[in-house]
């Protein structure tokens, strides 16, 4: 089976994001974004999810799959690789960097927030003391949208 999770992880801000500071992807009433879901799916719960928990239950919501065929309808979806959230647009277009902490739960944070910047700082700053027990942290960057 395969897995999106990350563990000790920043999926820092894309190098070509718009945006400077985190914006809430639109909400399209009727039939939000997978961005807006995603985004309210973490943002409301943070730390309670893993990467693979926040796909797959966009991927169900939107496909309309009532909660006791999911089980099966998971092991199904990930038995082939899936598009991780370095690939999704919080970080490529809205400014939100994503945290996976030492059980692999994700939490967002605003690329202008004091956390973000402390997080995205290999080392944190002389005298002070990091919010995070877990060391070392691996920064990867959001993908791209364009190509360079």
């Amino acid at each position: 089976m395969h897995s999106t999770n990350y563990v000790n992880t920043l999926i820092a801000v894309a190098d070509d994001c718009p945006v400077r500071h985190g914006i809430t992807p639109p909400a399209k009433p009727g039939n939000p974004s997978i961005a807006s879901r995603t985004f309210q799916l973490i943002a409301h719960n943070p730390y309670r999810f893993t990467s693979d928990d926040v796909i797959f239950t966009v991927y169900a919501d939107r496909a309309g799959l009532a909660e006791s065929e999911r089980s099966s309808a998971r092991e199904h979806y990930f038995s082939s690789g899936r598009p991780c959230l370095r690939a999704s647009d919080l970080g490529k277009k809205y400014g939100w960097g994503i945290h996976a902490n030492a059980d692999g739960h994700i939490a967002l944070y605003a690329v202008d927030s004091p956390e973000y910047a402390e997080l995205s700082t290999e080392v944190p700053p002389q005298g002070t003391t990091h919010f995070l027990a877990e060391r070392p942290l691996t920064v990867v960057k959001a993908m791209r949208s364009s190509r360079r």
